[in-house]
């Protein structure tokens, strides 16, 4: 199989160009990626001279380029999202225009060339539950900027399966975490600043609850219902290890050798959902099921970071020394 992976050299777009070249030695992945400041080459170095695979530096909103690409694969995967919630709060403008405007237009060219699109979404889209789980049939009710292009950009890919008969998909998930992902996430965020002897920023009394996937078993999960899906639904991708952001972060101190000291708890964050649940009995009935239990990979993921920090500390300067200021002062 083809594919066209957008947003590859971002954290878990990365993670899934290497699981299919891995585990499909007759698949050829082009990866469309506009390497921004989440994208990383570095993150496909092992795979980078691949003969099946080939990069291409380019917007998702540039429809030509869009065009010249789709029409010589056979699936399109859209992981390219801004995707950080602070980010949005602060310049909601560039999200509404990757998120939704370049979103429809993969699904244009996917509608020219009849190929299958499967898009990549968030369980933010349904907002904040305060009992039981989110199921894919219950409406949409986003609270950021972020969550609200990504739910724009979820009733654009459903309307072309409906309008146009478009071969779709949607996969919502949880909070993913694991090696490579960009230092602006909670718990890569936490782990740096601890490795550099700095103090960690909880919002508020850190009550706010997320269910944690690791993005092998979430790419797992992608490449299943790529196999094994239904054309025009939605699947939820949990794996029920709900955890408050305290929890984390005190699973991370000990991991470290840090205490309580280490924490800095800050103003909450503008229209912070207090929890988020799916449930994610449709794709379990179909025969998915996480393989990574939740403290090991935590641990292997902190390991990671110990051991790569010619990874992330280039990172941690410059412009993003900037954001960390304006989003966590007081």
């Amino acid at each position: 199989m083809r594919y066209l992976i957008t947003g590859g050299c971002g954290f878990i777009g990365s993670h899934f160009v290497i699981l299919i070249l891995n585990k499909y030695k007759d698949s050829e992945v082009i990866n469309l990626d506009k390497l921004t400041y989440a994208g990383n080459p570095e993150n496909l170095k092992d795979i980078e001279k691949n003969s099946r695979y080939k990069f291409v530096k380019g917007d998702i909103c540039d429809k030509k380029l869009v065009l010249d690409l789709v029409k010589d694969v056979d699936i399109v995967v859209n992981f390219a999202a801004e995707s950080h919630v602070d980010r949005s709060i602060i310049e909601p403008e560039s999200f509404v225009k990757t998120d939704v405007l370049g979103t429809q237009n993969l699904l244009e060219a996917c509608r020219k060339f009849n190929k299958r699109h499967l898009q990549i979404s968030t369980d933010e889209v349904y907002g904040s539950i305060q009992n039981g789980n989110f199921k894919e049939s219950d409406n949409l009710n986003p609270s950021s900027p972020y969550s609200a292009s990504k739910a724009s950009a979820d009733l654009l890919v459903l309307s072309y399966h409906i309008t146009y008969g478009l071969n779709v998909i949607i996969t919502r998930t949880t909070n993913n975490f694991g090696p490579n992902q960009y230092p602006e996430k909670l718990i890569p965020l936490f782990v740096t600043n601890l490795l550099e002897g700095k103090k960690v920023p909880v919002y508020g009394n850190g009550m706010n609850v997320r269910d944690w996937v690791y993005v092998v078993d979430n790419c797992e999960a992608i490449d299943f219902v790529i196999n094994n899906g239904k054309a025009g639904e939605i699947y939820n991708i949990g794996s029920d290890n709900e955890k408050n952001n305290l929890e984390i972060t005190k699973f991370i101190l000990k991991e470290l050798g840090k205490d309580e000291n280490s924490i800095e708890y800050v103003k909450d964050r503008l229209g912070h959902d207090k929890r988020y649940a799916l449930d994610s009995t449709k794709i379990n009935k179909l025969g998915w099921k996480p393989r990574f239990q939740f403290e090991l990979a935590l641990k292997e993921t902190i390991k990671w970071y110990k051991s790569n920090e010619k990874w992330w500390k280039p990172i941690k300067s410059g412009e993003f020394l900037k954001f960390y200021q304006e989003v966590y002062s007081k």
